[in-house]
């Protein structure tokens, strides 16, 4: 019988974080659903729990190297020990180069890069005493580079080489690492993205989907999908990999 595994997700309580948190319990792990606001958390808990899973909601900040610690440490002692770390808490700050403030670069790398540093550092040791662990990092296309997205680009590229270094790190554990690079996907940051340049969310969409090659734009169950494969137990020998996840091939 397979042995059920804890994940945590962060960033957990709406869009990507939360269709990935529903998703993993679907395939039958105990799921803490981590965000800043833990009572924001607690409905998405609720609909898992309602469907027959068990999960958790946590409160922290992942910027915060205390707050993780203390939030892993809550994990394990009331889930399991937590062996499946998805790094999805991200935030935007855009602005073009010459208008963008210490603070809005900073803060950015703070959530994305620390915020996923945080995570794992303070989970390794479970992974490592079970001889098996799986990380996801979200990343996205925007590593690539995109207007007025400087600060947000740099970190979702970070994130990969963080990966990458992760799975050589950790691969002699039992421990892979990978990284899930959404394209257009429908979230209320996407809506922050629309209100920021000046157009409907409809028309945004309408416009993005002409430009994918799957002539759609994607949702946060389509990542889920893809993060799912990365958490199983079968994907093992999968490591270091960055799969976009954009209805086309990226470079």
């Amino acid at each position: 019988m397979t042995e059920t595994r804890t994940a945590i997700v962060t960033g957990a309580a709406r869009g990507i974080g939360a269709a990935t948190a529903k998703r993993l319990a679907d395939d039958g792990m105990q799921v803490a659903v981590l965000d800043l606001d833990e009572a924001a958390a607690q409905p998405v808990v609720d609909e898992i729990i309602a469907a027959g899973g068990r999960a958790l909601a946590v409160g922290a900040d992942v910027a915060d190297s205390d707050s993780v610690k203390a939030a892993v440490e809550r994990v394990a002692a009331e889930l399991g020990a937590p062996t499946v770390i998805v790094n999805n808490a991200g935030i935007i700050r855009d602005n073009l180069l010459f208008k963008m403030s210490v603070d809005e670069w900073d803060l950015v790398m703070a959530v994305h890069l620390r915020g996923a540093f945080n995570t794992v550092k303070h989970a390794q040791q479970y992974m490592v005493e079970a001889k098996f662990g799986r990380v996801i990092n979200l990343s996205s296309t925007s590593a690539q580079g995109n207007r007025g997205q400087a600060n947000y680009a740099a970190a979702k590229a970070g994130l990969q080489g963080y990966t990458k270094t992760l799975a050589i790190e950790l691969g002699k554990f039992g421990i892979t690492a990978n990284a899930v690079a959404p394209g257009f996907t429908v979230t209320e940051m996407i809506q922050e993205t629309a209100d920021r340049i000046g157009v409907s969310l409809e028309d945004f969409k309408a416009h993005a989907a002409k430009e994918i090659a799957v002539a759609r734009v994607g949702y946060p169950e389509d990542i889920a999908n893809a993060i799912s494969f990365f958490a199983d137990e079968k994907s093992g020998y999968v490591s270091g990999q960055v799969l976009y996840v954009a209805g086309g091939p990226k470079d």
